[in-house]
């Protein structure tokens, strides 16, 4: 599907945000030929590293979103909590394709949790407090375990506390009571957790990746398998929700969104407009990655249809995990290491990944295997 006014290299793309996502999504637009642009506090961030240049501010300094504005031909960025007067502000300037729509939805829990409810699909019970007291009162009429999340902020488990019984209610009312707005919802039993990784253009064609399987440790994404093991009745409704919501919030770009998946069942968990960590399985197992078809999606260009070419593993290397990752990729050709130039390893902090491919799940755990055996062997 063509477009009117596709912006074509070598023009310049910004990235707000100097992250891993960032890093990828800069790596895919200059082997396509464009130039890019980073914005981000930290000199030499990951992204950086493989752009043009770099603008060293805050993301909420307006000065420095004007330069970039002005540098750039189409703005994207790498994480949700952009600020949205930022976003408003690009979007006015007929740069940000995304919109500040999409920003504003998944910023904030509630409006996410309400937008699920308007296409109606299936969520968890919730109720939205503002402080100790409305916790308590709204705790009396939920169904236990629960949990509670700031509404803005926190991920990779920070930001929430789960409510397993009565005992909880006191550190769940003085957490609710630190300011803000809260959302309580009952705990959803789950039989694995998937992610259904998109990409949307500005016309409203979409491109689904294989729904991948994801396990994590200590609130973190450890492993993601593609494709996940679910069934054809899953799958379908995982589909059918991203096509929902990608219609409703009318998405551009590579948007992804977490699933509980319960016996036949789906429910949303949580959503981010932009690439995910679960869908770097793309850049070796798909003809396509979801970074290349993002730029795509922004820069007016039709996407490229998806095809898979073999099932993958993805394999989170944390800061602890570092050196002993490193040794294990040294002794396994089979291995696709991507480290993301982080300046220093610290616990539990995302350093890079590891992906293996291969032809069927037998072959990807004995790599997996393998792997797992020169880590303990270090």
């Amino acid at each position: 599907m063509q477009t009117n006014n596709p912006t074509l290299p070598d023009k310049t793309i910004g990235i707000i945000g100097g992250g891993q996502l960032g890093r990828m999504m800069s790596i895919s637009a200059k082997y396509m030929g464009y130039n890019v642009i980073v914005l981000d506090p930290t000199p030499n961030c990951p992204t950086a590293q493989v752009a043009d240049e770099q603008i060293v501010a805050a993301y909420d300094d307006m000065g420095a979103i004007k330069e970039l504005t002005e540098k750039s031909d189409v703005v994207t960025y790498e994480f949700e909590n952009v600020d949205l007067t930022a976003a408003s502000y690009i979007e006015k300037a007929g740069k940000l394709p995304q919109g500040a729509y999409a920003l504003e939805v998944t910023q904030n829990r509630e409006k996410e949790k309400n937008v699920m409810q308007e296409v109606g699909l299936p969520i968890p019970a919730f109720s939205i407090v503002k402080n100790g007291a409305e916790c308590e009162a709204a705790l009396k009429e939920t169904k236990l375990p629960a949990v509670i999340k700031t509404c803005r902020g926190g991920y990779d488990g920070k930001g929430q506390l789960k409510i397993e019984s009565t005992t909880d209610f006191p550190d769940a009312i003085e957490f609710a009571d630190e300011g803000g707005t809260f959302i309580i919802e009952e705990w959803i039993t789950f039989d694995k957790e998937i992610s259904v990784i998109f990409s949307r253009s500005t016309t409203g064609e979409i491109e689904i990746f294989p729904i991948a399987e994801n396990d994590h440790k200590d609130h973190i994404l450890y492993e993601t398998i593609a494709p996940a093991r679910i069934s054809e009745v899953v799958r379908k409704k995982a589909m059918d929700a991203a096509t929902l919501l990608a219609e409703k919030i009318n998405i551009v770009g590579t948007f992804a969104i977490e699933m509980f998946v319960q016996g036949q069942d789906v429910y949303i968990n949580e959503m981010a407009p932009r690439p995910h960590n679960s869908g770097h399985y793309t850049i070796e197992a798909c003809n396509v990655s979801q970074f290349t078809n993002h730029i795509r999606a922004i820069c007016q260009l039709p996407l490229t249809k998806i095809k898979k070419l073999q099932d993958a593993i993805m394999i989170n290397v944390l800061g602890e995990d570092m050196d002993k990752a490193l040794h294990a990729l040294a002794h396994i050709p089979e291995s696709f290491v991507h480290l993301y130039g982080k300046a220093e390893p610290k616990e539990k902090r995302k350093m890079g990944h590891v992906t293996f491919i291969g032809d069927n799940e037998t072959e990807l755990e004995a790599l997996k295997q393998a792997y797992e055996e020169e880590r303990q062997n270090d």
